[in-house]
């Protein structure tokens, strides 16, 4: 194995890796010589743990709620008190309460966004603050890998999802300030939408299967990118948002200006905006908005999304 693409004697926290996406992330890192700490609510947790060790791998399990503030500083010191230290961190964990905006209740809303945003900011946190301190004993940069998890619900804001798609916004905007706040120290920092066919999306991607019997939204598939963007090649990817599933990898491009209206005498009147904007915008398509509905062209896997059709 190739040194910079090699995990071996690195760290990585993987949350929400008892089943599903985080699972086949923290087994493809393991796969690639990493010791991981195993997150999640449960005994599942253990169980990956188990799977990793007969791989002939390291791993710990740290069971809780990664919303919580302090399972950040949890996880973080069982890293460096179990395997000495903290190379990678994976924040993968999240749950869905779909609804349309209508029928959101208060608890739909809080509970994705402790989960999704406030965990990643949560563990994110403690990782800051361990490699941070650890770049200043050093002396320089040190060896820091995130990789967050957003969506492309975000891209699209979609309608049954907006409660998912403001936190995975969220998480986007988190990996952009990681990205720049700790690259100083060493770290890269970087998002991924994925679509994999897991327990929580079950309901909704329809069949299909890949080259060599491989589901082609098989979660395998995202873990195999993660444990690259985890390893020392991805030095010089940070801040960058990739669209991951089927057999290709999507970089955005960052947002650009479209048109830009300039008052004549310096301040608008809103008769001015009238005369400048609504023309610009009479007949504009319903598509043609901030949604970044072009991501849909990438899908040729010939499997049915139907959460596209709701």
């Amino acid at each position: 194995m190739g040194s910079n693409i090699s995990l071996e004697g690195r760290t990585a926290i993987v949350t929400g890796a008892g089943a599903g996406l985080g699972r086949s992330e923290a087994l493809a890192l393991a796969e690639r010589g990493a010791n991981v700490v195993v997150n999640d609510m449960g005994q599942a947790a253990d169980e990956v743990v188990a799977e990793i060790k007969e791989l002939g791998g390291q791993a710990v399990a740290v069971t809780g709620d990664v919303g919580e503030w302090s399972m950040g500083e949890r996880l973080v010191q069982a890293a460096v008190e179990t395997f000495g230290g903290l190379d990678i961190l994976v924040n993968n964990a999240g749950v869905l309460r779909d609804k349309m905006l209508f029928n959101l209740t208060e608890s739909d809303w809080d509970t994705v966004i402790h989960v999704h945003l406030k965990g990643h900011a949560a563990v994110s946190r403690a990782a800051a603050v361990h490699w941070r301190a650890a770049s200043k004993a050093a002396g320089g940069p040190v060896y820091g890998r995130v990789i967050n998890t957003s969506s492309e619900a975000f891209l699209f804001g979609a309608p049954g999802q907006p409660n998912y798609s403001a936190a995975k916004a969220g998480i986007t905007a988190l990996t952009l300030s990681t990205a720049q706040g700790l690259s100083r120290y060493g770290v890269r920092a970087n998002a991924i939408c994925p679509r994999a066919r897991t327990g929580m999306t079950a309901h909704v991607f329809g069949g299909g299967e890949g080259d060599g019997g491989l589901d082609i939204l098989a979660p395998e598939r995202v873990g195999t990118f993660v444990s690259y963007l985890a390893s020392p090649a991805s030095e010089e990817i940070n801040g960058q948002v990739f669209v991951v599933y089927g057999d290709m990898v999507a970089l955005m491009a960052a947002p650009t200006v479209e048109q830009k209206f300039t008052a004549a005498d310096n301040v608008f009147s809103v008769e001015e905006f009238d005369a400048q904007l609504t023309p610009y915008f009479t007949g504009r398509s319903p598509y043609q908005t901030y949604a970044a509905y072009s991501v849909a062209q990438l899908d040729t896997t010939g499997v049915e999304n139907a959460a596209a059709s709701k």
